[in-house]
């Protein structure tokens, strides 16, 4: 099992941020309506995904528990077979764009521009002018350095979407799942809430809020990138804090039914009181992560963009490596005095309602310091050009 589970984020490494800048390099940035198109395709994309995250957790998770994981895992690799063949099927209508001759790779072209930075400093410094060739060479730098301060601002934001798929779930787990009388939602079906919320928000956000806010500020694209971003913030703030108070009900609920010593025990509390923070995630989903990856593909240097969407995928990959170390801290913190913890296997004696108000003191703290970061970052030409 394991050589697979290596093989997973190493393709999803290398496909997703090459495969979305591929996507979005077909349209033509100097374009208007081309642009508008673009700009669309970064919310279609991650529509897409809701589809296919929907359909693994919904379908494919049942089909595993309930007939075979072997059955389960070879319906995934006809999945991909057919979703390989469909994308082989598009080469004719693909608008490839001659590479520059002698082009270099990323990693190497990003050196040789931070190197000319360095000497860019170094001549400015020593004679007090500058070599207009190693000036323009240390440009691309510069425009990768400018975006780190956004990409450290969002680091907190990876962190609450990494419980959507672990704390979230664990709620899920110890509530009353009964729909239509007596059938019973297994706990992995509920993270279909977030993906479902997606797929409802990404039309109405796109065919009705756009257009209207971009009669109200102007912009064909309602707001900007980082405007955008910093609302999917505060509802994502707003997420840990409903989950939170809704945990701080659940564990009153446990305590009224004499069920905190019952690690094994159904809370009488519906599932249905976990929509609102899945729902409210999967709407700050839209906003942050559709304006992210666009803001870090548009922002970078033209030969860079593959390199940008990757800064974005590090957050959310950053994130999740984050709250997996600040939970494994807390837990040590909590239970060095013989308690049961914040995270205790028996969760209703836990409090993850604590740590879910803690992720919004952290939310809270992100979103000042990213407006402060938005408020003063300049767009570069280009984007300001097709703004208007």
């Amino acid at each position: 099992m394991s050589p697979s589970l290596y093989l997973i984020p190493l393709a999803q490494g290398a496909d997703k941020p090459c495969g979305l800048a591929f996507a979005a390099d077909q349209f033509d940035a100097d374009h208007p309506k081309e642009r508008a198109s673009r700009s669309s395709l970064f919310n279609w994309w991650y529509f897409s995904m809701a589809i296919g995250i929907s359909v693994a957790v919904a379908v494919v998770s049942y089909i595993q528990e309930n007939v075979g994981w072997g059955i389960g895992f070879g319906l995934l690799c006809v999945i991909m077979l057919c979703a390989f063949a469909i994308f082989l099927s598009g080469t004719p209508t693909y608008r490839l764009y001659a590479p520059i001759p002698g082009a270099e790779s990323t990693f190497a072209r990003l050196g040789r521009s931070l190197v000319a930075l360095m000497r860019n400093s170094s001549l400015f410094r020593t004679k007090g002018c500058q070599d207009e060739d190693v000036a323009a060479k240390s440009e691309e730098a510069r425009g990768v350095l400018r975006l780190l301060p956004i990409w450290a601002a969002c680091l907190a934001y990876g962190v609450a979407y990494a419980q959507i798929m672990t704390l979230f779930n664990k709620q899920g787990r110890t509530l009353d799942r009964r729909i239509f009388g007596g059938l019973e939602l297994p706990p992995a079906a509920l993270q279909t809430l977030g993906p479902a919320s997606i797929l409802l928000f990404v039309p109405i956000y796109h065919r009705l809020l756009v257009p209207e806010l971009g009669r109200a500020t102007g912009k064909p694209s309602g707001l900007t990138l980082l405007q955008c971003v910093g609302v999917g913030m505060v509802v994502s703030m707003g997420a840990v804090i409903v989950a939170a108070l809704v945990e701080a009900r659940r564990l009153e609920t446990a305590q009224e039914h004499g069920l905190v010593d019952d690690a094994g025990a159904t809370v009488p509390m519906s599932w249905a009181w976990l929509v609102p923070q899945y729902a409210m995630m999967g709407v700050a989903d839209v906003l942050t992560v559709v304006g992210l990856q666009e803001f870090f593909y548009d922002q970078m240097p033209r030969e860079l963009r593959s390199l940008g969407l990757a800064l974005y995928f590090s957050i959310m990959g950053i994130g999740g490596f984050i709250s997996s170390a600040l939970i494994s801290f807390i837990d040590r913190v909590t239970r060095s005095g013989g308690g049961d913890g914040w995270f205790a296997d028996n969760l209703n004696g836990a409090h993850l309602d604590y740590f879910y108000w803690l992720l919004a003191g952290l939310s809270a703290a992100e979103l000042v310091l990213f407006v402060w970061l938005a408020s003063s970052y300049t767009y570069n030409s280009n984007h300001k050009r097709l703004q208007h």
